[in-house]
């Protein structure tokens, strides 16, 4: 099995560059910013730490010193004045000039990064720690060379990094990936080199919960399938249990993520962790 490397992250200014509404439920917001062209990542599923303005602040307040003690200094500003912290992965990263795309699930109700991403404009300000290893441990899709069979499952809030993932896997890779959004237009068209059998699980339209529709599938796991989950907590461990329970897959191959909590904030998600 292959480990992460722990490798440094800092922060970067961002600005928005461009909004573009993928679906009625997805927005991506590309941001540029000059020191951009330290942010190295090779991560499809590289997580990143988001700050946000409150409305009518002109830029996220953070402290003063972001050093090895920023956590705890921003902790300690008022609730209503610091930043709005949201964990978000990035979609793509581009050179020359150096942007980076990250795309927003406009969840209802709206909590404040939907809101945000919702009337984002260009030259509106956020702040991101990223990474300056292209290596690191923020990045989880990581099959070992031995993988014949990867199995993808993410709902509207891990697209981005599926379809990153799926679009960065070579000519030959057998997949089978189901992606669940809340609504017909959300569907994208996925370029892949890999040979890809995509399911799109449309939830206004009564789709099968994610398990069933996985169930159903009677996928032949075997002792070299990987496996990536990332959403909903819930929905990831029903699956997780699925496929190590049911399917006999090797737990250290099954890559997990809640990404949030249905009826839990992300703060309130973080204080229960």
């Amino acid at each position: 099995m292959t480990t992460a490397v722990a490798a440094p992250f800092r922060f970067f200014a961002l600005h928005v560059v461009r909004t573009r509404r993928l679906g009625p439920s997805l927005v991506r917001v590309t941001f540029g910013g000059r020191d951009l062209h330290d942010f190295r990542s090779e991560g499809r599923d590289q997580s990143l730490s988001l700050f946000l303005p409150h409305p009518g602040q002109p830029e996220p307040v953070v402290p003063l010193d972001l050093g090895d003690g920023w956590w705890q200094a921003w902790r300690e500003l008022p609730d209503d004045v610091r930043a709005v912290m949201r964990s978000y992965t990035l979609r793509s990263l581009r050179r020359d000039p150096d942007e980076i795309d990250i795309d927003f699930a406009l969840h209802t109700p709206a909590g404040p990064a939907s809101r945000w991403a919702a009337r984002a404009r260009a030259g509106d300000r956020a702040l991101v720690l990223g990474p300056v290893l292209a290596d690191n441990r923020a990045i989880r899709f990581r099959p070992p060379a031995d993988t014949d069979l990867v199995v993808l499952w993410g709902d509207e809030t891990a697209v981005p990094a599926a379809t990153a993932i799926l679009e960065s896997l070579p000519a030959g890779t057998r997949v089978r990936a189901w992606l669940e959004v809340p609504d017909a237009g959300d569907i994208q068209d996925v370029r892949t080199e890999a040979d890809a059998e995509i399911t799109w699980l449309v939830r206004h339209d009564g789709a099968p919960m994610a398990v069933d529709a996985v169930r159903a599938a009677a996928l032949p796991c075997g002792e070299r399938t990987y496996v990536w989950l990332a959403g909903e907590s819930g929905q990831v461990k029903a699956l997780r249990r699925h496929f190590v329970g049911e399917c006999g897959v090797d737990r250290r191959r099954v890559a997990f993520v809640g990404y949030w909590r249905q009826g839990m904030t992300e703060e309130q998600l973080r204080a229960a962790e």
